[in-house]
């Protein structure tokens, strides 16, 4: 081979490693930026959204909200029928009017449970209005007249009571308590009850973390609610808690396990009462009817403020809408939270970590 023919073998062989060197280049250089790009990809790609229980605004328990509905429990609230137990356990707690100027408590589960909860009493009237706004939740109480276990036939909700159909193995005799004030359950055995119903209930509030526009801080440390003189209810704000901390006649309501009922948020409704024509009792009192449509003065108490405003709500299958005096929507606190339905009449007050009071007397 001569020297010229050499001299091509050597420079086409140049140009080809030339060639190859390039290519490896810029495959890796493409490789290179498309790894990249991937890689952006990934680190901004927006976060999973965060499950939260629909009756309190808190996260769900494990990150799910449990496959299950709202589930209404009737209390006794006379002297005799206290200390309570697991209200502090419950998402919502209403406390309504009843005869003799006395009151009854309705707590709702859903997201939390308890153990121990009760003394468990008869309906009411009002406990329709209240129920009707959780998507047909099971309700669990001790009996009623005639007229109201008609109503809740006809109410969307799971009617059961304990005193009929063999639903008096879930309950639970609580020692040293004498009846009717003896009666206790928990919140597994009733769900029992209908375990085929996995839709929880859509939400009846709305949350934030940030209090509503134009909230005074230190304006709600406390409020008065003087139902009568067995239910004269005072919540005061507890700084160390970050709650309301609930009393009656000045003596904090202590329950079953020692704590003090506690709320993160109290919703304070002006309602409409009336009395029916219905005997309650053996001393002759009157079913107390409470009028849950139409709109009346509200107080809402969160983070040591009190909102006042107005509560509206059209018909009981939707909840109340709550407006401020600004015209603005008042949202609550995440947490538990109590509803009280004041009769109209009843003066509420309430005090500012000042001393400066307010008094409603609707």
């Amino acid at each position: 081979m001569t020297p010229r023919t050499w001299g091509y073998l050597f420079g086409a062989l140049g140009v080809a490693i030339i060639g190859v060197v390039i290519a490896v280049v810029v495959t890796g250089h493409h490789a290179t930026t498309a790894a990249k790009a991937v890689a952006a990809t990934t680190t901004t790609a927006p976060p999973a959204p965060v499950a939260t229980c629909p009756l309190t605004g808190l996260p769900a328990p494990g990150g799910v909200v449990p496959k299950r509905p709202a589930l209404g429990v009737k209390i006794g609230n006379y002297p005799d029928d206290r200390p309570s137990a697991g209200l502090n356990q419950a998402d919502i707690v209403f406390e309504e009017p009843v005869e003799g100027a006395i009151t009854r408590i309705l707590a709702v589960f859903q997201c939390q449970s308890a153990s121990l909860v009760g003394d468990l009493r008869s309906a009411r009237e009002p406990d329709v209005g209240i129920l009707s706004q959780f998507s047909d939740p099971i309700f669990v109480h001790a009996g009623g007249i005639p007229p109201v276990i008609a109503l809740l036939a006809a109410a969307p909700l799971n009617d059961q009571n304990l005193y009929s159909g063999g639903n008096d193995s879930a309950i639970i005799d609580q020692p040293g308590r004498e009846a009717p004030y003896s009666t206790f359950v928990n919140t597994a055995s009733l769900w029992a009850f209908d375990p085929t119903d996995v839709a929880p209930p859509a939400p009846v509030f709305q949350y934030s973390r940030t209090p509503p526009k134009g909230t005074v801080p230190g304006s709600g440390a406390s409020a008065h609610i003087p139902f009568s003189s067995t239910s004269d209810v005072t919540w005061q704000w507890s700084t160390a808690a970050g709650k309301y901390l609930r009393s009656y006649s000045g003596s904090p309501d202590i329950l079953i396990d020692g704590t003090q009922t506690a709320a993160t948020n109290v919703v304070i409704m002006t309602v409409p009462t009336a009395t029916g024509v219905w005997v309650e009792n053996a001393e002759g009192g009157h079913e107390v009817l409470v009028t849950q449509t139409g709109s009346g003065p509200l107080v809402v108490l969160r983070n040591g403020a009190a909102i006042s405003g107005t509560w509206s709500r059209s018909v009981l299958t939707q909840p109340a809408t709550l407006t401020a005096s600004n015209g603005s929507p008042i949202t609550l606190e995440p947490g538990n939270t109590w509803v009280e339905l004041a009769p109209a009449g009843v003066p509420i007050t309430t005090a500012g970590a000042t001393g400066a009071t307010t008094t409603t007397a609707p």
